[in-house]
């Protein structure tokens, strides 16, 4: 058993629950961190952008698990916010390579976050498996460079394995409270035609697929980290309202006015295809959380 885990990104809203999870099952987490008196876990101070990165913190992990990313719904994506969030995906992998190709003892599994915007983001009746190739818009072209950086691990014999993850839900935080704020005062509405799909996946899910993979040796590559139940943007506002016993009567949101208020980034708001988890499900994976409405249990 893999017994020290170290994360990159464990200090935010994925990497809190990830942790907490792999403490409960008895391994030894510890955190890349630029907050140098993080006390929650041990942690290993490091700065991407001028390259420290202490490598005891390599020889410390049997695993790593590389989170790190600028959240894409941050800012409107100008040129400079476009390369802060390729720079922090791309830039920070590479450190952890460099630190990694140096160290004395190598971990034996590396697990990098990549994202469904791999596919594209757009519209379609396609249901994208890990099989399909990446689109070409610039959520797809990160995640092709993303990819690729964690490919390098490979080089070093290091068992590498990607999770492309969907929007990721919780009620402590990220989209789903977002989302939920304009039900709760009774004027949710549909974005759009509402007919793109959001492929989603409840965060105590995604943690239990991060550790399935861990211990499942025969794992490999690349996986889907999404619900196997698809819901469109008009079904998942309706049935926000439904749970919150909120009235769903006002008219959709006209994209013209997202792309006004958000620019190019409103594309992950108003485009969206269905994407598969079949592959992660038939190497055994469990989902508890497989509809929006399971969420939502002390609601009900």
């Amino acid at each position: 058993m893999d017994k020290n885990i170290l994360i990159a990104g464990g200090t935010g809203l994925v990497g809190t629950e990830l942790s907490k999870l792999l403490t409960q099952k008895g391994y030894n987490v510890a955190v890349l961190s630029r907050n140098k008196n993080f006390k929650v876990y041990k942690s290993f101070y490091w700065n991407y952008e001028q390259g420290i990165l202490d490598v005891e913190a390599i020889e410390f992990a049997d695993v790593i698990i590389n989170l790190t990313g600028e959240n894409i719904s941050n800012k409107r994506w100008t040129k400079k916010q476009k390369e802060i969030i390729i720079d922090s995906r791309i830039k920070t992998t590479n450190l952890i390579f460099e630190k990694t190709k140096s160290a004395k003892n190598k971990p034996i599994t590396y697990i990098s976050a990549s994202a469904i915007g791999y596919y594209g983001t757009f519209t379609s009746e396609k249901i994208f498996t890990e099989e399909d190739k990446a689109g070409n818009d610039f959520l797809a072209k990160t995640g092709i460079s993303w990819e690729k950086s964690a490919d390098q691990f490979n080089l070093l014999n290091i068992r590498t394995l990607k999770l492309r993850i969907g929007v990721v839900f919780s009620k402590n935080g990220g989209a789903l409270p977002k989302i939920i704020k304009p039900v709760k005062f009774g004027i949710g509405s549909a974005i759009g035609k509402g007919k793109q799909y959001i492929p989603w996946i409840e965060i105590s899910d995604l943690a239990r697929i991060f550790l399935f993979i861990i211990e499942n040796k025969n794992t490999n590559s690349v996986y889907n980290a999404v619900s196997p139940n698809f819901i469109s943007n008009y079904e998942l506002t309706k049935s926000l309202a439904k749970i919150l016993k909120k009235p769903f009567f006002f008219p959709n949101i006209p994209a013209f006015i997202m792309k006004l208020i958000f620019g190019e980034m409103s594309s992950i708001l108003i485009k969206g295809s269905r994407v598969s988890s079949d592959k992660i499900q038939k190497e055994g994976f469990e989902f508890k959380f497989k509809n929006i409405e399971d969420i939502f249990t002390d609601l009900m």
